[in-house]
This record gives C-alpha cells, sequence and structure tokens, in this order.
C-alpha cells in the first residue's frame, strides 16, 4: 500500500492560488471542529506561503475564531526569527503577527546551544500543552497538520537516510546536517508526533515534485511514504505537481 492509497482525499488543484484555497477551507473547517481549543502545525516552504498570505485576508481571515487556536510548526531552521530562512518566521510576517492572539504562537527556541537542546525544549513545550508525556490515541496532538514534499522525497526536515526516520518515542529531535540546501542545523518534529493528527494536509506544487510524487504512487520508500496520521490524510496537489498516475478523489 503506498501513500497515496492510504489517503482518504487526493485533490489536483488547477494552479496555486486553488491549491491555497482547498487548503483554507480543510483548516479552517478542522479549526471549527475542534474540541476545544484547536493546535496546527504548520510547515516551512515556498508552496504554503499563499496559504498564509490567503488566511491573512477577508474572508477566510473573519472564519478563524482566532482566540481558539495554537500554533506550532513542524521543523525549523536554526536561524533568528526575523531570518528569511525561518520557517516560523516567514509565517509570522505572512500571517500570524496580524492575526493570532499573544501567546498561541509556539516558535522553536532558535537560540539554544545545539539543536538537540532545542528539540528538547520544543518538545517539553508540545508535551505541556498536551498535558502527557506519552501520545494517546483517544487525544490526537494536533488538529492539523501541514506538510510539504521536497525534490528528494523528504518531509518536514526528515530526510532520506535520516537516523530521524525512526525514531519512535521523541516528538522532536535535532538536525546537525540538513540533507538538501539550506545546509543549516534544524529541529523536526518526528513521525509519532507529526502523525498524531486528525487530519494531515500535504501541500505539493511545481513541476519539480511530479517525479517525486510519482516514486511515491510507485511505492519506492522515500521519507513522506511513511506519512501515515490517525485521522484524514489529505493531499493538495497542483496540476503541474501531479503525475499522470495519480487520481483525484
Amino acid at each position: 500500500m503506498t501513500v497515496f492509497d492510504r489517503a482518504a482525499h487526493i485533490v489536483i488543484a488547477t494552479d496555486e492560488a486553488a491549491l491555497a484555497e482547498v487548503a483554507a477551507t480543510r483548516l479552517i473547517a478542522r479549526i471549527a471542529a475542534a474540541r476545544g481549543e484547536a493546535r496546527i502545525c504548520l510547515t516551512g516552504g515556498r508552496t504554503p506561503q499563499a496559504l498564509y498570505r490567503l488566511l491573512a485576508r477577508p474572508p477566510w481571515r473573519d472564519r478563524i475564531a482566532w482566540q481558539n487556536v495554537q500554533w506550532f510548526i513542524g521543523d525549523e531552521r536554526l536561524v533568528p526569527p526575523d531570518d528569511r530562512l525561518s520557517n516560523m518566521g516567514t509565517a509570522r510576517a505572512l500571517f500570524l503577527d496580524r492575526c493570532a492572539l499573544p501567546g498561541s504562537i509556539h516558535s522553536v527556541p532558535t537560540d539554544a546551544a545545539t539543536p538537540e537542546a532545542a528539540a528538547r525544549a520544543y518538545e517539553a513545550t508540545l508535551q505541556t500543552l498536551y498535558g502527557a508525556t506519552q501520545l494517546d490515541p483517544a487525544q490526537p496532538l494536533f488538529d492539523a497538520v501541514l506538510m510539504g514534499v521536497g525534490a528528494d522525497g523528504h518531509t518536514a526536515s526528515l530526510f532520506p537516510g535520516a537516523p530521524a526516520l525512526t525514531e519512535r518515542t521523541r516528538w522532536a529531535v535535532g538536525v546537525d546536517q540538513a540533507g538538501l540546501a539550506p545546509f543549516v542545523p534544524r529541529v523536526t518534529l518526528t513521525l509519532p508526533a507529526l502523525n498524531a493528527c486528525r487530519e494531515m494536509l500535504v501541500l505539493v506544487d511545481g513541476a519539480d515534485k511530479r517525479a517525486t510524487l510519482a516514486r511515491l504512487a510507485a511505492g519506492e520508500a522515500l521519507p513522506a511514504a511513511r506519512l501515515d496520521p490517525w485521522g484524514d490524510l489529505t493531499w493538495i496537489v497542483t496540476l503541474e505537481a501531479a503525475p499522470e498516475t495519480l487520481d483525484a478523489r
């Protein structure tokens, strides 16, 4: 069974703008359906930026109960928050700083002495807000997780052949050496933490991703093939990124 066989939904969007609208609709629905506060895990890279800009504008902005949302990041580069390479810094600049409530944005402490120290601190933040140090299938960690896929098949900062791919107990780990540029140290959530969600939205855009998705459809054991959320798995892929073997459903 491939990662696409496990998907509850595969949406082929006409372009980047359509991808953003589909993702916004599903994300807002998850926030509205949350039992109490919604926990949303964002992703970095170029693809989600159209979504983030959309969420900052009416009418989309007005559909979110911002007071009921806690925001997290799936992986982060250990750079200053205002650096253009910062994943959470980008999300903050595009929509969070204008819309989210104070105290609702939970960033990786990128000023920590080492990637491992930053990962331990972020894991502690997650566990405090979750209220436990062990994940419970009856209580997902996140209501929604946004993910992307790199040309090499990596997702978050889980690169091909990395030890982090086989981590089963930690929620976050340090990445001393990235498998793809920019080669800066990082922190990434692990598969157990990322998969502990009610819905995972995988956003893919760009012709350079078509071959990667074809490899995933063929069952190749790339890191993104390990995405297996507790709840729904939804792929939102633009036409230029979708291989011929990928069918919408």
